[in-house]
């Protein structure tokens, strides 16, 4: 990379040239009929053209633009694909002076798919995810939908079941919808508790294949039930994750943090600003985030929308659910 200034525009204007490598690199980074380099001209009001397999940059972000062309070759090696939302991710990681994160965090591979795809963290918010739940035997994960903060400690959890470091997977959720009760549920507890569980089947069944998945369901080895059913019990040699903890009350939260046993490692994930609990009652996981902040050997992650890894659609409506949230917060001020 290369930077020149000149004359009266040294302080506002730079030009910045990158160097891709290949033909087929600079293909890549730039997109078809050069769409990513015009957004990366339109977000940082910069001028560009091609130099061979160069790419020229001017204007007063130019460091900034050839950061983020450096992160998209970074994605580009690790054999992922630029799409949007990539792209918005690596100028808003190159606006803040992150450059370099995105393609150490794409060299880890969390976990394998049964079809052999890798499974890999997509930003930094989700590799300092990983990296907690790795490092710490309890592991809350907070954010918003398409983070996945499901996805990815199923995934940590079917890893380290084939390296033999737990015995059992252990998944469970509270039974809160539009306030049924299970036991008003016609079927057996199976039969209940699959609308409620679903997410962490489709996870599981991706990951270790649906023959092998059925095969470790019948043996006991996975484990998926409603919240209360864990009262009473010592969760040992497990990874335990309890799903949508925001619809967990606080005795509930006590009660499930309160199982572990030995060797097992716990994740609680959920989205704060969804919490479906009746009138009167209060977020188990928001209490636990407040009060565990510090413990020794448990990690708090609170992801954002800038982690959010599904349609680039769901990033623009997770942000005009907050800015809603906080119009209503301030009117209730008022």
């Amino acid at each position: 990379m290369q930077a020149s200034t000149s004359g009266k525009e040294a302080i506002t204007e730079t030009t910045v040239t990158v160097e891709t490598g290949s033909l087929d690199r600079l293909r890549t980074v730039i997109g078809v009929l050069d769409e990513n380099l015009t957004v990366i001209a339109r977000e940082l009001s910069l001028s560009t053209r091609i130099d061979g397999t160069k790419i020229v940059l001017t204007g007063a972000e130019a460091d900034v633009g050839g950061a983020v062309i450096a992160n998209l070759l970074a994605v580009a090696d690790a054999g992922e694909h630029i799409d949007r939302s990539a792209l918005l991710y690596c100028i808003a990681l190159a606006r803040e002076g992150n450059a370099e994160d995105l393609g150490a965090v794409l060299k880890d591979v969390v976990a394998v798919t049964s079809r052999g795809k890798p499974v890999k963290c997509k930003t930094v918010g989700q590799s300092a995810y990983v990296d907690a739940m790795r490092k710490n035997t309890i592991t809350f994960g907070t954010g918003p939908a398409g983070t996945g903060k499901t996805y990815l400690a199923v995934s940590l959890a079917v890893a380290l079941y084939k390296a033999k470091t737990v015995d059992k997977i252990i998944l469970t959720r509270p039974a809160v919808e539009a306030g049924e009760k299970l036991g008003f549920l016609p079927g057996d507890l199976q039969t209940k508790v699959d609308p409620y569980l679903r997410p962490l089947y489709d996870a599981l069944q991706e990951l270790f294949g649906m023959e092998t998945y059925a095969k470790l369901m019948e043996k006991g080895v996975i484990e998926v039930a409603p919240l209360a059913y864990m009262r009473g019990r010592t969760l040992s040699g497990a990874f335990v994750i309890l799903d949508e903890a925001q619809n967990a009350t606080r005795e509930q939260m006590k009660m499930f943090l309160t199982r572990l046993g030995e060797g097992s490692r716990m994740v609680v994930t959920g989205d704060l600003t969804q919490t479906d609990l009746p009138d009167g009652k209060s977020s188990g996981l928001a209490h636990a985030v407040n009060v565990l902040k510090g413990v020794e050997d448990i990690a708090i992650v609170a992801l954002t929308e800038r982690d959010v890894v599904r349609h680039p659609l769901v990033t623009r409506i997770v942000r005009a659910y907050e800015r809603d949230e906080q119009r209503r917060r301030k009117g209730e001020k008022r």
